[in-house]
């Protein structure tokens, strides 16, 4: 549909047009001594101006804009609100967190909650040592199976290259539950559950070292690196393990740290398998003894629950804020190429 601004302008250069066919032709015509500083453009009643138009565009851009921002807080209140239920959880008192009607602020704030929950029955101490180790060590594991795995996928040719990775991206689509019962019947032929903690260890991190996940976002990220540096060092005389240790891996640091930092959470995070293989209070990790600490007899403290709660989700939360740009960077980057 026309501008109604446009339809006036061409209908008035049609009159010029008709005024100037009307002239004598004597030569020809000047159309420089046509007064065009006196020509005005009316625009009859029951049209918009271009004044009001820009009044409606900039109406709808500020509607649009407000429905956006207020869709973004509604949905970001929905997920602060566990984490803030959590917190003033944490507050309250028993009497208060099991009475019928709950508030949304503690009636008398109970800060010794935290103290009552870290010198109580959970043994923090023990669960931050087990975390820290299964954790670190199991995604240090993971890195290196990565790497290994996204070079020969990315760089390497050899016969049936496509058909494994294809292989290895359709097992993405069975659930993690349907392989437990595998896994632990294979650590326990291994002789891993035997009841001693190097034991506990080993079924906890081993079974986890690979992950296809990380295998394909890492070998996305290598195959953008330009493969004419790669016939570069070829002709340098460099090999393959020189190659990827000095060229591709500092090339892919951004999606190293996202897959270190993603690794280290859900370890931190993960509950059933450890449950499972570490049947002794002393092996279990921060999650587990978050489950079974604060209850007796049926009987649950939540207070000093979700004061442990908070205290080891603090942690990730921290990790979280200060490398969220690396985690982003790193699976962007990751996803640009297929």
């Amino acid at each position: 549909m026309a501008n109604p601004v446009t339809k006036k302008l061409a209908s008035l250069w049609e009159k010029v047009d008709k005024k100037l066919s009307n002239q004598p032709s004597k030569g020809t015509i000047d159309t420089r001594d046509i007064e065009t500083e006196h020509l005005k453009l009316v625009i009859k009643e029951g049209t918009v101006s271009i004044d009001k138009l820009e009044k409606i565009q900039k109406v709808f851009k500020i509607l649009s804009l407000v429905l956006v921002y207020a869709f973004l807080v509604f949905m970001a209140l929905i997920v602060l609100l566990p984490f803030y239920w959590m917190i003033i959880t944490s507050l309250k008192t028993t009497t208060e967190i099991r009475a019928s009607t709950q508030t949304f602020w503690p009636k008398t704030v109970m800060w010794s909650n935290y103290a009552n929950a870290l010198s109580g029955n959970f043994n923090f101490p023990v669960y931050l040592r087990n975390t820290l180790v299964v954790g670190i060590v199991s995604t240090l594991g993971t890195l290196v199976t990565t790497i290994f795995a996204a070079f020969a996928f990315a760089r390497l040719n050899f016969k049936g290259k496509d058909l494994l990775f294809s292989l290895l991206l359709m097992t993405m689509m069975i659930p993690g539950e349907m392989m437990v019962i595998t896994n632990y019947i294979t650590v326990a032929n291994f002789g891993w559950l035997n009841g001693t903690l190097w034991g506990a260890y080993l079924a906890m991190i081993v079974p986890f070292w690979v992950s296809v996940l990380y295998i394909y976002l890492l070998r996305q990220n290598f195959k953008q690196i330009p493969n004419e540096l790669y016939l570069a060092a070829k002709v340098d005389g460099k090999s393959d393990w020189t190659y990827l240790w000095k060229v591709m891996v500092p090339l892919s640091s951004p999606t190293l740290i996202s897959i270190f930092i993603l690794k280290l959470m859900g370890a931190w995070n993960s509950y059933v398998w450890p449950n499972l293989v570490a049947d002794n209070p002393d092996f279990k990790l921060i999650t587990n003894g978050l489950r079974t600490a604060f209850s007796s007899e049926g009987n649950v403290e939540y207070g000093l629950q979700m004061a442990a709660t908070v205290v080891v989700t603090v942690p990730l939360l921290l990790l979280f804020i200060f490398f969220r740009k690396y985690i982003m960077r790193g699976v962007g980057r990751a996803g640009i190429k297929g």
